[in-house]
């Protein structure tokens, strides 16, 4: 069978699977082991986003922020509220020019008729419209009013100014009142009167609402009459936010424009709505939505690039108004110090603004913190957003099962043990029995030894020699106390998200393989403090100075003084001592190290050598690391040193771990 495939635009109705909540805690750990904080390192996958392993990718709030800017500019740049006032007084110079035009011709008519009476009035007449046309005031607004008031000669003249009265008009309506002019069709008698009628009850209701009495019409006797201007409005408080939202746009809009453009702009848009009998609704309606609504932006003003095409006032408030609504989802976003916080955002303006995807992504980024918590990987614990133990043991087999695909990369081996013993493990090779072994017969070697010794044939019959057992596996225990340095110098050289990861690697390794082994997690800088594995992730590197080795192996021998098995130390560090503890209990610091810390570092290193206590040190940063010291550890304990980098650290240390847990040699 041939698998067929369909494509199509993305129209929101599709889904995508969920996230997989071990993903995100995957995007997130780096940033959660450098900073100790899951808010932080939330916030920093809000930022900047990610892409799933099935290749979807979820934008950040810096790349949303990138687009919002691109699509602001696109804007300021798509149009001049200013240009409008150029082509209106084209388009008004024209129609005079026709105008003068068909006078001309009049004239000119009358004078090859022969008749003089006829040719004294024409003259007459021509010369009155000639005065009158010469008058028009010079600015757009005076020049539509006495063109108004004007008797046309030529009636194509008269068709385009009226033409252009009327594209006016629809322009000024519409910069008050979104969709009016659809609504209406024709802006004749009847329907102006209409739109007066429900500014009219609009202000009615709004005054009623300020005084606290009834509202006379309800909202729903007042859609029932004039619905038909105000579609999709479900409530009066959404018609009055929709009402107050256009109208302090078109304040912005004009706030926008120069002095002297907005005072002829402004002046041609009060005298047609003056011709319409809807100036004194208009204004009245704006004086009740700013008081009701007085942080709807009615002070505020927009920058156009002047660089696009001639925008009339409805499309400039248009224009103003989508600035708006990017202006205060760029707050928004920008003031967002959680991904829960997101969900506040419109997401219809912003696929509406910015495109469907981004409101794909900006919902998928809402959602980070609840997808986790309801996986039970993270929990709010007193305002702060905690990882929880599950949470934990992921981030410790995700860190794991990066060491060992790393490992598997580099054709590391199976870490197999080379010697064999008494247990319940089975192992694949046998051997000849011998007097006090389990009698843990392999059947098939056994029986082909008796045939190949007695010949084909039945009954087979055994003899004490042609027994062969399975050897097992010998189990022993292992105790150990893992030592990292938190000193400023790790997370300096890049070096403390490395060993964090370790370490929760290690930890992850030996209670899911080795449950009856111990670890202990000592964190060292100019002391040192015992960290349990829960808190691992949220550990953090000391602001202090010091690497106080001494007394890190202290506590290290006193944790492994009451347990049982082989007993090892690791010590993950980036220098040499230069702190210890005083006789006083203080501590002494000092760079370069002295001798008298080298000495109580080397003397708490022959207290666990006497104690039976291995001592394996990984050196990081090889330049600054190969000192005469830790081979001294080496030479004095029996362990071993391990010169490395912090991208190879977690192999060294979980493939040491493995290969030499049974076989760990006493310290000496």
């Amino acid at each position: 069978m041939t698998a067929r495939y369909g494509y199509r635009r993305w129209d929101g109705s599709q889904e995508f699977v969920d996230l997989d909540p071990d993903e995100l805690l995957a995007e997130v750990t780096d940033d959660l082991l450098a900073g100790g904080d899951f808010d932080d390192a939330l916030r920093r996958l809000m930022h900047r986003g990610m892409r799933t392993s099935s290749g979807e990718r979820i934008m950040g709030s810096r790349q949303l922020l990138e687009r919002l800017r691109r699509r602001r500019a696109e804007l300021q740049a798509s149009g001049d509220p200013g240009g409008e006032l150029g082509r209106l007084s084209r388009a008004l110079n024209e129609v005079v020019e026709q105008e003068r035009a068909a006078i001309d011709e009049l004239v000119d008519e009358a004078r090859a008729s022969g008749d003089d009476r006829r040719q004294q009035v024409t003259e007459d007449v021509a010369s009155e419209k000639r005065i009158a046309l010469d008058l028009l005031p010079g600015d757009v607004a005076g020049k539509v009013n006495g063109l108004s008031n004007y008797e046309f000669v030529s009636s194509e003249a008269r068709e385009r100014f009226e033409q252009l009265t009327e594209e006016l008009r629809r322009e000024v309506t519409e910069t008050y009142v979104k969709g009016v002019s659809e609504a209406l069709g024709s802006l004749d008698a009847e329907k102006l009167a209409h739109l007066r009628a429900a500014l009219d009850a609009l202000n009615r209701m709004l005054e009623q609402r300020e005084q606290g009495e009834p509202i006379d019409p309800s909202f729903e006797d007042f859609m029932e009459r004039y619905g038909d201007l105000f579609p999709g409005a479900t409530s009066l408080d959404e018609l009055l936010e929709q009402m107050a939202a256009r109208m302090a746009a078109a304040e912005s809009m004009w706030r926008s424009l120069s002095p002297e453009q907005r005072e002829q702009l402004r002046a041609l848009s009060d005298s047609l709505l003056e011709d319409m009998d809807l100036r004194w609704q208009v204004e009245r309606l704006s004086h009740n939505l700013q008081q009701a609504f007085p942080g709807a932006g009615w002070d505020q003003r927009q920058r156009f690039s002047g660089s696009g095409e001639p925008m009339g006032p409805a499309r400039a408030t248009d224009v103003v108004s989508e600035l708006a609504e990017l202006d205060r989802m760029e707050e928004m976003l920008q003031a967002t110090s959680s991904p829960a916080a997101l969900s506040e955002v419109d997401l219809d303006d912003v696929a509406r603004h910015l495109g469907d995807d981004a409101a794909r992504s900006l919902e998928r980024l809402a959602g980070l913190a609840r997808e986790l918590s309801e996986a039970g990987l993270i929990e709010n614990r007193g305002g702060r957003t905690e990882i929880t133990p599950k949470g934990v043991r992921r981030l410790g087999q995700r860190a794991l099962a990066d060491l060992f695909s790393k490992m598997a990369a580099d054709r590391i081996g199976d870490h197999q043990a080379t010697w064999s013993g008494s247990g319940h493990d089975r192992e694949e090779t046998t051997r000849p029995y011998e007097y006090g072994d389990p009698f843990n017969l392999h059947l098939s070697r056994t029986i082909q030894n008796a045939v190949n010794r007695g010949g084909v044939g039945v009954p087979v019959r055994l003899s004490p020699e042609d027994f062969e057992v399975v050897e097992s596996e010998a189990l022993t225990r292992s105790a150990t106390v893992l030592l990292v340095d938190l000193s400023m110098s790790m997370p300096m050289r890049d070096n403390f998200v490395p060993a964090k990861k370790m370490a929760m690697a290690l930890h992850t390794l030996i209670t899911s393989r080795f449950p009856r082994d111990y670890l202990g997690i000592v964190g060292f800088s100019e002391v040192a403090r015992e960290i349990r594995p829960e808190d691992l992730p949220s550990a953090m590197w000391d602001y202090v100075y010091g690497t106080n080795l001494q007394h890190a192996l202290l506590m290290a021998r006193k944790l492994l003084a009451h347990q049982h098995g082989t007993k090892q130390i690791i010590v993950v560090t980036d220098g040499e001592p230069t702190a210890h503890i005083d006789p006083d209990g203080d501590v002494f610091f000092n760079y370069p190290p002295v001798p008298e810390t080298l000495r109580r570092t080397m003397a708490e290193v022959v207290r666990c050598t006497r104690a039976g206590i291995t001592i394996n040190v990984f050196a990081l940063d090889l330049e600054r690391t190969q000192f005469p010291f830790v081979d001294q550890i080496a030479a004095i304990n029996g362990g071993r040193t391990f010169y490395t980098n912090p991208d190879s650290l977690g192999g060294y240390v979980l493939v040491d771990f493995l290969q030499h847990r049974r076989v760990l040699r006493p310290a000496g």
